[in-house]
């Protein structure tokens, strides 16, 4: 069975910052011969994010490598987009409800603060698993995006095998209950950052 691996690069980093940390980090290779391994081989990857225009080496070099042939790289498809920056002034707490103000500790109350949000990312990963439609039998997606829901469930109408590769936290449940099977990445930790044999992760 052929299958297409999507990414959503900003999915994977903000659950490995809130289960691992900022020291700690998930190989991207690792994560490939996992699914491998519990689902099976792939045909293709591609590994979607939003970055900064600005230039970056250490980014830059990571990409790279992202690209590398198996086995020195997880051989993924690198695809960027861009930043939108969006004016804030306030924010919902989720644990109470209360709307808060926000203020810059440095601004006196004159500071305009912005958030930065990643733009197109959903429509690509729902663009490139139509697009490959009739090149694969099965969609391993490793994002928790209900967005997707329309053309994950068109795919499943046309016959495709859609398989999660996921955390527990942070997927939606649309999702969940389209998916013929679902590999629960946060059982996997130690063999994801090279822990497994108690080395520390590199």
């Amino acid at each position: 069975m052929r299958r297409l691996w999507l990414i959503d690069a900003s999915y994977i980093h903000a659950n490995n910052l809130a289960l691992l940390g900022s020291q700690r980090r998930i190989d991207y290779l690792r994560l490939r011969q996992l699914i491998e391994r519990e689902l099976g081989p792939l045909w293709r990857g591609y590994f979607l994010n939003s970055a900064q225009d600005e230039p970056n080496d250490g980014r830059d070099r990571f990409h790279n490598w992202l690209q590398t042939a198996v086995p020195h790289g997880p051989n993924l498809i690198v695809k960027l987009y861009g930043l939108k920056s969006e004016r804030v002034r306030s924010a919902w707490c989720g644990d109470c409800g209360t709307k808060v103000d926000l203020h810059c500790p440095q601004g006196n109350g004159g500071h305009r603060l912005f958030n930065q949000r990643q733009m197109g990312v959903d429509v690509g990963l729902a663009s490139l698993a139509l697009i490959h439609r009739d090149r694969y039998d099965g969609l391993v997606l490793s994002s928790g995006d209900g967005d997707l829901m329309d053309a994950v469930e068109h795919l499943s109408e046309y016959g495709k095998q859609i398989e999660l590769a996921v955390f527990s936290t942070g997927v939606a449940t649309d999702l969940q209950a389209r998916s013929d099977r679902v590999l629960w990445l946060d059982d996997h930790l130690p063999a994801l950052t090279g822990e497994e044999n108690g080395s520390p992760a590199g």
